[in-house]
This record gives C-alpha cells, sequence and structure tokens, in this order.
C-alpha cells in the first residue's frame, strides 16, 4: 500500500512553487523595466558645443523637444484677437500710424509669429529699411538682440558692448539662427541660463544675483530675456556712445516706476512729426505686466502656460511648442482648474473685449490729442506753452503703449491694465482741455478737424510717409544684400564642426 504524503510536505510544495513564480515574475519584470529604461535612457548622439547656434545641432540629441519647437513655424491659428498668424496691425487699427509718426512703426508692424519665424520677420519688416552695406540702414546692431542664439555666440566672441555696436545691416550674415535652444539651455547640463546680459545686469543694479533665482523663477526669467520693456542707452559708461541695450527698472517694474526713470534721465524714442512730443515706445513689456498678475502671485510661470508638460511613450517632457495657452487648454490650464474649457476661453475673451473697448476709446482720444497740438504749432504756439501739453502726450501714450504692446496683457493682468487704460485716459483728456484752452488763445474758434485715416494708406499718406519708396528700397535689399548675408552664413556654417560622441546606432 502506497504511504499517503504528509499534507505539510504539500503545503511547502506549494507555497515553495508560488514563491520561485513569484521570484520569476520579479525578474521578467524588471529585466522588461530595464530595457525599456536602456530605450529611453539619454544617449547623445553629438557633443553640443558651448553657444551652439544651430538649433538643429540639439534636435540630435533632444529629437523629441525639437520636435514641438518646430512648431513654432506653424501659421495656422488664430484667437479672437491675435494667434500664430501674421496680421498687419496697421491694418487692423490705422490709428497706429498717427500714433507712431515720426517712428519706424508706422511704417509696418505686424501680429508676432513663432519664434521659428524671428529672422525672417526681420529681414522683411520696413522698419528695418533696405540697407545695401554693412553701414547703412536706419535701425542699429542692437536690434538683432532677441532674435536667435547667433547672438550670444556673437556677445561671447567678441564682448557685449561690441555686439550692440554699428548698424542693424553690420551683422545680418552672422545672425540666422532663429530664436532656440542656446539661447534659453547650458549646453553641457541643460539648466535654464541667462543669455542677454541686458536682464542679468538689470537685476545686478538692484542688488540681485541672477544665480540666486529658483528654477521655477527661471521658466520665467528666460522668456523675460526678451518680453519686456527696453531702450538702447548710449550713456552707460560701458556704451560709449553705442546703443547699449537697457532695462528701465531701477525705480521698479511698474508702468509709472518705469515712466519717471525715463522722465528723470529725459530720455526719448522720438519726436512725434505731429505733436513734437517727445515720445517712449513701449517693447513688449509682457514680464513686467505678468508681475502684477495673480498667476505670477501663486507661483506660476510663463512655461506652466506656454510650454506645459507633455508624456509621450511614457517620457514626460516640455512641450517647446512655444504658443497660446488658449490652442492648448487642457495641458495649459486644466491643469489646476476644473472649469469646462468653453468658460476658460469665453472668461478670457471677455476681459479682452472689455479692456480693448476702452484702449480703443483711449487711442482715439491721444490720436486727437496729436493733431490738435499739431494745429496749436501751426498756430504760432511756444515751446513753453506747450511744454506741459507735451508731456501728457508723452505720459498718455506711452501708458496706452504699454498696455497694446504687453502681449496678452489683458489675460495676464487684467486688474492692473484697466488700472493704466484709467490713468492714461484721464491724463490724455488734461492734455485736450489744455489743449482747448490754448487754442481758443491762439484765437481757434470750433474743433480741428479729425483727419480721414480710415485705412492704413490714408493715415500713411496723412503723416508724410513715401511707401513706395520705402517699399522699392526693401524689395532691393531682399534682392541684392540679403542673398549675399546667407550665403556667407552658410559658407561660415558649413566650416563649423558637428563632433559625434560615437553613441549613435
Amino acid at each position: 500500500m502506497e504511504k499517503k504524503r504528509n499534507p505539510i510536505v504539500n503545503w511547502l510544495l506549494f507555497f515553495g512553487t508560488m514563491v520561485v513564480v513569484f521570484i520569476l515574475g520579479l525578474l521578467a519584470s524588471s529585466i522588461t523595466e530595464r530595457r525599456a529604461e536602456e530605450e529611453f535612457t539619454f544617449k547623445p548622439e553629438v557633443k553640443i558645443a558651448e553657444w551652439e547656434p544651430r538649433n538643429e545641432v540639439w534636435g540630435k540629441n533632444y529629437p523629441i523637444e525639437y520636435a514641438s519647437y518646430m512648431k513654432t513655424a506653424e501659421s495656422d491659428y488664430k484667437t479672437k484677437y491675435n494667434g500664430n498668424a501674421m496680421i498687419d496691425m496697421l491694418e487692423v487699427d490705422p490709428r497706429l500710424v498717427v500714433l507712431w509718426a515720426g517712428y519706424g512703426f508706422s511704417k509696418s508692424y505686424n501680429q508676432g509669429r513663432g519664434h521659428a519665424h524671428a529672422i525672417t520677420d526681420i529681414h522683411n519688416i520696413l522698419r528695418t529699411g533696405g540697407p545695401t552695406n554693412e553701414t547703412d540702414g536706419p535701425m542699429p546692431a542692437t536690434c538683432w538682440t532677441c532674435k536667435g542664439p547667433d547672438v550670444p555666440r556673437l556677445m561671447d566672441q567678441n564682448g557685449v558692448a561690441e555686439f550692440y555696436a554699428g548698424k542693424w545691416s553690420r551683422l545680418g550674415s552672422e545672425v540666422v539662427n532663429h530664436i532656440g535652444c542656446a539661447d534659453c539651455h547650458n549646453n553641457e547640463t541643460m539648466e535654464l541660463q541667462i543669455s542677454r546680459p541686458a536682464l542679468i545686469e538689470a537685476f545686478q543694479r538692484q542688488g540681485k544675483d541672477i544665480n540666486s533665482f529658483t528654477h521655477n523663477e527661471m521658466r520665467s526669467l528666460v522668456c523675460a530675456q526678451c518680453h519686456v520693456e527696453y531702450f538702447f542707452d548710449p550713456d552707460r559708461p560701458e556704451a560709449k556712445g553705442i546703443q547699449y541695450l537697457t532695462h528701465p527698472w531701477d525705480k521698479g517694474f511698474k508702468v509709472e516706476e518705469m515712466e519717471a526713470y525715463y522722465d528723470e534721465r529725459n530720455f526719448s524714442d522720438w519726436t512725434h512729426s505731429i505733436s513734437k512730443a517727445p515720445m517712449l515706445k513701449a517693447q513688449h513689456p509682457g514680464y513686467e505686466v505678468y508681475l502684477t498678475g495673480v498667476h505670477a502671485a501663486r507661483g506660476v510661470s510663463c512655461a506652466d502656460c506656454h510650454m506645459p508638460y507633455m508624456s509621450e511613450g511614457g517620457r514626460k517632457y516640455t512641450d517647446h511648442h512655444i504658443q497660446s495657452p488658449l490652442a492648448n487648454v487642457e495641458n495649459s490650464c486644466m491643469v489646476c482648474h476644473k472649469e469646462k474649457t468653453e468658460q476658460l476661453v469665453k472668461d478670457v475673451y471677455e476681459r479682452q473685449d472689455r479692456i480693448i473697448e476702452n484702449r480703443d476709446k483711449l487711442e482715439e482720444l491721444i490720436v486727437r490729442a496729436h493733431v490738435e497740438a499739431g494745429k496749436a504749432w501751426e498756430l504760432g504756439a511756444t515751446e513753453a506753452q506747450m511744454k506741459d501739453i507735451l508731456i501728457d502726450i508723452r505720459h498718455a501714450q506711452w501708458r496706452w503703449d504699454y498696455v497694446a504692446a504687453s502681449h496678452g496683457g489683458s489675460f495676464h493682468s487684467p486688474v492692473e491694465i484697466s488700472r493704466v487704460i484709467g490713468t492714461s485716459l484721464t491724463i490724455a483728456q488734461e492734455a485736450r482741455i489744455k489743449l482747448a484752452r490754448l487754442l481758443t488763445e491762439l484765437g481757434h474758434k470750433g474743433e480741428v478737424p479729425y483727419p480721414d485715416i480710415s485705412t492704413k494708406e490714408k493715415a500713411q499718406k496723412y503723416v508724410g510717409l513715401d511707401m513706395e519708396k520705402l517699399n522699392k528700397e526693401k524689395e532691393d535689399f531682399k534682392k541684392n544684400l540679403l542673398p549675399v548675408w546667407m550665403e556667407k552664413a552658410k559658407e561660415r556654417e558649413s566650416k563649423m564642426p558637428i563632433v559625434y560622441t560615437g553613441t549613435q546606432e
């Protein structure tokens, strides 16, 4: 008779088998995980040199980020007011031509497209003129500062002041790579870094060290290198007459504090050709406006909304398709907000509608002030009689321009933007009241006629622009000099090595 196996032995065999199966499962899982890790482990294909300006070289090591960044070349998205498409803002709003009379923006001003168009757009814009050689043209070399990673390369090679020296046309064959990787990233660590000295210098004057800022703060500061107010200061000690790029933050970031900084220095960007007012041109003070908004107060960075985190193939990365959050609400807004997409978009448009309604009224008032000031000069007004009026016009338009040029300001900080428009409306009205009194003293009766500026063409003719001549000069430049720049750049970059690491398959 066969002896039965002890039940305890059976249980031991069962549990032993389960342990073996469990261990084998862990081993299989570990092998699978390691293979997955191996697949996603960073394997640099090339060694990226310091200040490497060619974005496609960085793209060899970071293909997902590079592919998403190149989507900034798209021009197919339009919001209610802007988007990434080319929009001629002077056609949309011809009053701008009069507001900027005597300044380059009255020639042409387009809604900004994606970063991939930075070089092409500065070539094509009429504001850079139609130079025929490297010492020709209306703009200084400083105008290249925010256009691409060739800028820090040249600053590193030749010095900051030397970069700013001379005409815009001097660097035409040197700055050819559009805004990209080296503008924001360290080539070895990929940490965010500041490549534009003006930002570092501005914080130094406030007693702040750029290296003390947190990573989250840097996710806004790399944007603030360019999306800020600035001016060209020839009077700085290191400038020696050069148009040295400077941020006017020594008194603070608010619109009144920057205004006081400019006033104290008696600085003006240009003299208005109609009113003769000493004018200020706001550039794009997106960072300063952002600082006054609720998102900044909550620690939300620029990148959180404009470059949200994405996931692909199990890998988390930052989306470098820098664009309006309205184009990607689910990834940009829904991380924090729980409202429906339709409601969030509706809220944004409502804020924009209300602010732009008041901004449009303000534009009309300032245009009228310029025209009425022009009439006062025509009737023999003296500089003493006009002094306070011209300062009012300067201050009113500076605040209007601060709002108009801030790009998204009505979303970033609607309360502050509304406040600035309100103060500007008051100042513009005060200027017109003073003008009405002066015009009466000078013998003028009735209202000064508002000019017919219903189209861009009529407005440009009114301010005395010879658009046929300007367009001809630009076309000649694109036909004759621009190809020479591109050929020189191509030859220079063909000699720049790409060092492969040998780890690519």
